[in-house]
This record gives C-alpha cells, sequence and structure tokens, in this order.
C-alpha cells in the first residue's frame, strides 16, 4: 500500500465524520449567514477547538471576500488553503545526527509503540539506532519495548524495575558513541499520579543528556493519542512547560473521528507534528504533510 494509500485509509474515520458534513454545506447555494453556522457546527463536532474554529471562519470570511467567492462549493478550496496554512505554521526540522530522541507522553497513548517503529524506519533508511529503555517505573516496559526493538533489529540498553533512568540513559550515551550510533531514542515514564517527580526525571535525563552528549542534536518528542481529541492539547502544553518539546507524534489517528484536534495542536502550539499513527504495523507511521492530511480528511 502506498503512502497516500495508507494515511487515506488511515485517516478514513475523521474523513466520513467530516467530509459527510461538509458535502451538505457545500452545495452550491449561495454563501449567507446560515453556511458560516452550519460550517461552524461542522469545524467544532470534528473536535477542532472553539478558538480554532473562530481562527478559521474569520480568515475563510477574508478568502470569500478577497477572491468575490459567491457559491459555497466554490468555498471549498479555500477552507482547505487555510487548513494547510495553520498546519504549515510550524515545520518539523531535518535532523542532524548524532541526534538523541527523548519520547514523553503519559501512559497508554503508546511511546512504546511509536520508538519500535520510529526505530524501523530509521534502519530501513539505513541509519545506526540505539533504545535507551529508561521507563523504570512501569512493570514490564523495558520487556515491552525489547521485543520492539527485536522486530526493528535496534539494540536496547535496559536495566532492572525501579533502577535511576539516568543512569540507564548515562550507559547508554556511553555506548552509542562507542559504536557510532547515528540515533539514540530514550523511553520515559509516562507517571502524571505524581507530576513533580515525573518533571524532575526529565529534567535529570535532559541534564545528562546535555552534558555527556553536548554534540548531539537533542530533540524532545511528545506523544499524543488521537482518539483523546482536543484532551491532548492540555499534554501538550504540560510537557511542553516542563521540558520543551521540539517535535510531536500523534498516535491512533485510524480509531477516531477526532482527527480535526490536530489543528487545535498547530494553532495553539508552535510545535510541529514529525509523525502521525494510522494503523498498528511496524510500518504505520508516517511523516507529517500538512497538504496530505488536509486532502486526507476534507
Amino acid at each position: 500500500m502506498s503512502f497516500l494509500s495508507r494515511l487515506f485509509e488511515g485517516n478514513k474515520k475523521t474523513k466520513k465524520s467530516f467530509a459527510e458534513k461538509l458535502k451538505y454545506i457545500f452545495t452550491g447555494s449561495d454563501i449567507d449567514e446560515e453556511f458560516y453556522e452550519e460550517l461552524e457546527y461542522c469545524l467544532l463536532s470534528s473536535d477542532i477547538s472553539s478558538q480554532t474554529c473562530d481562527a478559521i471562519l474569520e480568515s475563510l470570511r477574508e478568502e470569500i471576500k478577497s477572491q468575490k467567492i459567491k457559491k459555497t462549493d466554490d468555498a471549498k478550496d479555500a477552507l482547505k488553503g487555510i487548513m494547510i496554512s495553520i498546519l504549515n505554521r510550524s515545520q518539523p526540522s531535518e535532523v542532524k545526527t548524532p541526534a538523541v530522541i527523548m519520547v514523553v507522553g503519559v501512559n497508554g497513548v503508546g511511546k512504546t509503540t511509536a520508538i519500535g517503529k520510529i526505530a524501523n524506519k530509521l534502519t530501513s533508511e539505513g541509519k545506526k539506532v540505539l533504545i535507551a529503555a529508561g521507563d523504570t517505573f512501569r512493570a514490564a516496559a523495558s520487556s515491552q519495548l525489547e521485543v520492539w526493538a527485536e522486530r526493528a533489529k535496534v539494540k536496547i540498553i535496559k536495566s532492572a524495575e525501579g533502577a535511576d533512568p539516568g543512569a540507564v540513559v548515562f550507559d547508554a550515551i556511553a555506548s552509542a558513541k562507542a559504536k557510532g550510533c547515528d540515533y539514540l531514542i530514550v523511553d520515559t515514564a509516562g507517571r502524571l499520579h505524581n507530576k513533580a517527580n515525573l518533571m524532575e526525571e526529565l529534567k535529570k535525563i535532559s541534564r545528562i543528556v546535555e552534558r555527556e552528549y553536548p554534540e548531539a542534536e537533542y530533540h524532545k518528542a511528545l506523544v499524543i493519542d488521537a482518539t483523546t481529541g482536543q484532551n491532548a492539547l492540555s499534554q501538550v502544553k504540560f510537557f511542553d512547560e516542563a521540558v520543551g518539546i521540539t517535535d510531536l507524534i500523534v498516535t491512533k489517528l485510524d480509531g477516531t473521528a477526532k482527527g480535526g484536534f490536530v489543528l487545535s495542536i498547530a494553532s495553539d502550539y508552535e510545535v510541529p507534528i514529525r509523525y502521525i499513527g494510522v494503523g498498528e504495523g511496524i510500518d504505520d507511521l508516517l511523516p507529517f504533510s500538512s497538504k496530505d492530511f488536509v486532502d486526507s480528511i476534507i
């Protein structure tokens, strides 16, 4: 299955929800206030925040006026252009190696799976990858990550449950340097019942990376679950304030009709989306493209 086919298949729930509502709005009738009201309802019910919805509608009004658009069916391309523009506000940078990617996020969002898929993608591109099992808090976290490491055919540095995550990362950095790895991917704990401890742990890992591996480009990727919709926005805020997020990975888009919340993230936070997960297969983590994403839901 081609890249675009996997994207369109993965987003079919959002597309079905969104496109079916839109087809009753873009009917070729004259543009009036009822058109804007119906479009507002459509956007909000697709899990786009009210703030982002207002910004989209305001831009669309201006676009329709400037282009002298009279009929609703001629406004669809203008709407797509506005959405693409919002998603393009922040683009993921090209990663220079050696690189360290610290992966963060709450429990259950798919961090372990995302790490395995990223490792597989990078190795398929000829990169040398090492994984550090820095989640020593959750039972069986290391063993689950080890399964994904085996699938991706990469080495993993791990320790016993309850060990100091910083020590694991310290050892992993030494190993990555010795082996000449292009990428070191660091898993982290996802517990939030004690936020202060978790944040201190992440900050400690960051200090170790910056001190022991200053020549590496350092990325902090937040994994969020698309099925939670707008609730993921608070997670972006929380982790960004704590460690400074550089990239987003959106998982489980294939399992939700709430894909519209991606627009809210792009509108409210200037953090680029690097990957989206559209299936359970090891190849179902795709590089994010604003245009392809919008085309896949409208």
